[in-house]
């Protein structure tokens, strides 16, 4: 019943509200957004949603888009002002999902969607992750967040998958809310993309 009807329900009556109750601080940061990034402040790129079916996910703009003198765009560490990287170390960045939530491409709780360009890499047990609408925070991000490896993250994505109750949505949502606040997990490592990790982990595998 929760996974098939309330929490489609729940998802919207969330995130309606809390896009009624955010709308100043949206607003503000869409003003200081354009001045920041000169420009646009929203970053959209299609992402794969629920059957694999494409979307286009939005966010705030946390790179801007400087140049060089070729017109080759800088390196991400150069792109990456303050501006951005406070809109990161707060999670301010996702606050446009609220508008995926709400016209129903994704979910407050679920696997976060991946790039497109994934989908080639993914194993088939892995697919399972996208059973389901992605989500704004998961398991996954709850367990580990950047600390984990990919097989790690996939591992934990098809576990939720399978275990999709109220019970553990709440856990989730609550334990998000705790690490946003510490802003825990957002200066780790990351472990890059994972066309490389699995092509390194194949390559691997073939010399043993």
């Amino acid at each position: 019943m929760y996974r098939k009807y309330l929490k489609r329900f729940l998802d919207f009556i969330l995130s309606l509200s809390a896009l009624l109750v955010l709308s100043p601080i949206f607003v503000i940061l869409i003003i200081v957004g354009i001045v920041e990034m000169k420009g646009n402040p929203f970053f959209i790129q299609e992402r794969p949603g629920k059957d694999e079916k494409l979307f286009k996910l939005i966010k705030f703009r946390t790179m801007s888009n400087a140049k060089d003198s070729t017109g080759k765009l800088l390196p991400d560490n150069v792109r990456l002002n303050k501006y951005g990287q406070f809109l990161r170390s707060t999670s301010l960045d996702e606050l446009p999902e609220l508008l995926n939530i709400l016209i129903g491409d994704m979910s407050i709780i679920g696997p976060r969607p991946l790039m497109t360009r994934y989908l080639f890499y993914y194993k088939p047990e892995e697919r399972a992750r996208h059973t389901v609408r992605p989500g704004l925070t998961g398991f996954a991000q709850v367990h580990g967040r950047n600390a984990l490896t990919w097989d790690e993250r996939f591992k934990l994505d098809v576990q939720y998958v399978h275990n999709i109750t109220f019970i553990n949505d709440i856990k989730i949502f609550l334990a998000t809310i705790v690490i946003v606040l510490k802003r825990e997990g957002i200066e780790l490592q990351d472990l890059g993309n994972l066309d490389d990790y699995r092509e390194k982990m194949s390559d691997a595998e073939n010399t043993k």
